[in-house]
């Protein structure tokens, strides 16, 4: 709760402030972030700064306040040990310095890893209760709301979902839909700009028909929490008439087959010529186009194909490097097949699964001696040379 993180916060900074020979570095906190995750933004700038040699104590409420993954917390407290930075967890009256202190970490960090696969599995009861009772777990799609176990109708939202399926049934593809809808000024249900997958989503949900298909995904364990495709692993809950429809049961099947018809029509039957492991997958967040490969200095990058042949202009929008495409491509398909990927500001990557869930990602730039080609390493070795001679008079 963060009311409780804020006074927290506020005793460690008076406790640490008054006391006799101390000096207060400041309060490392992750708001609504659960223990078990070693990414946390806080947690991890503790471990740089104890690294960077500006801390030489650390005090905590409890063992399950640092982490509650023992490996994780055992990693952590043995670094900091072999950095000289003393833990004190206050709750257990534990120095990590101490001769006895990491037995009795061993031992209370394995209880409060065991705590947080129980409070793991009593929520995954509560949503799987809910689910067979016919109630979502949350709502994020465009028209609805989520209000007492029920999905509510937004009436100006789902004019949007019905313009939207009355567009593809007259013919219209889903390129035409995203520049109709953008040109309006009309936004995604998180306030973003549309894309052909966005689009998609839309005319591929069920939900709109009145009906529900609950648990579609899963976590795969309280410590990676990674969202899977449920494939038969959990039992899946279709619910008939469980909210107000949008778009008649008659509509979505005709658009399905809609769908299907196209495909076919479109349908690959040889290779494809100059066919690139990105090719159709990669959409600009801002103006909706897809990305292609070109080289840049000899090294393969995806840019926007607005951006490449309007300038700036048209599309603010950023290359990115294949290398990392692939890499950040070949961490999220542990979680099922890559549907798209929609490129946003700030170097990120939103990976769309088959079934909607989105995975983000972030990515950092390359540095400029890394976009160097052995070529233009040598171009500028012998300039600098001739610049030399001219230097020295020869």
């Amino acid at each position: 709760m963060l009311h409780s993180l804020s006074a927290q916060v506020s005793y460690y900074s008076a406790y640490i402030q008054n006391h006799p020979g101390w000096l207060f570095c400041g309060v490392y906190s992750d708001e609504a972030i659960t223990g078990t995750k070693a990414d946390r933004d806080g947690f991890q700038r503790l471990l740089q700064d104890c690294r960077d040699g500006k801390i030489d104590m650390v005090i905590t409420k409890s063992i399950s306040r640092l982490a509650r993954n023992t490996v994780t917390l055992l990693q952590a407290v043995r670094e900091l040990k072999d950095l000289g930075v003393d833990v004190f967890f206050e709750e257990q009256n534990i120095h990590t310095k101490s001769s006895d202190g990491e037995l009795m970490l061993t031992i209370l960090a394995s209880y409060a890893q065991e705590e947080s696969r129980s409070t793991s599995e009593n929520q995954i009861w509560r949503v799987r209760r809910n689910f067979e009772a016919g109630m979502p777990w949350n709502c994020t799609m465009l028209g609805y709301r989520y209000d007492h176990g029920t999905l509510v109708v937004v009436p100006e939202e789902a004019e949007v979902v019905r313009a939207i399926f009355a567009e593809y049934l007259s013919g219209k593809g889903l390129d035409a839909i995203v520049n109709k809808l953008n040109a309006a000024g009309v936004e995604t249900r998180n306030g973003h700009r549309w894309c052909r997958n966005g689009v998609r989503r839309v005319l591929n949900n069920e939900a709109y028909t009145g009906n529900l298909l609950l648990q579609k995904t899963y976590r795969e364990n309280h410590i990676t929490k990674r969202t899977l495709l449920n494939e038969g692993q959990r039992p899946k809950y279709h619910v008939e008439n469980s909210h107000e429809a949008i778009i008649p049961a008659e509509q979505f099947a005709t658009v399905q087959l809609e769908q299907k018809r196209r495909a076919g029509q479109f349908k690959h039957t040889g290779q494809k010529k100059n066919a690139y492991p990105f090719s159709g997958l990669v959409v600009c967040g801002i103006c909706g186009g897809h990305f292609r490969r070109k080289k840049n200095h000899g090294k393969p990058i995806w840019v926007c194909r607005t951006y490449n042949s309007a300038g700036k202009g048209a599309c603010s929008s950023k290359a990115v490097p294949e290398d990392v495409l692939a890499e950040l491509a070949a961490d999220v398909s542990n979680s099922g097949e890559i549907e798209n990927i929609r490129a946003e500001v700030d170097n990120t990557l939103v990976f769309i699964l088959p079934d909607g869930a989105e995975i983000v990602r972030r990515w950092q730039d390359h540095s400029r001696a890394d976009s160097w080609t052995d070529e233009m390493k040598e171009k500028a070795r012998q300039k600098t040379l001739q610049r030399r001679s001219l230097q020295n008079g020869h």
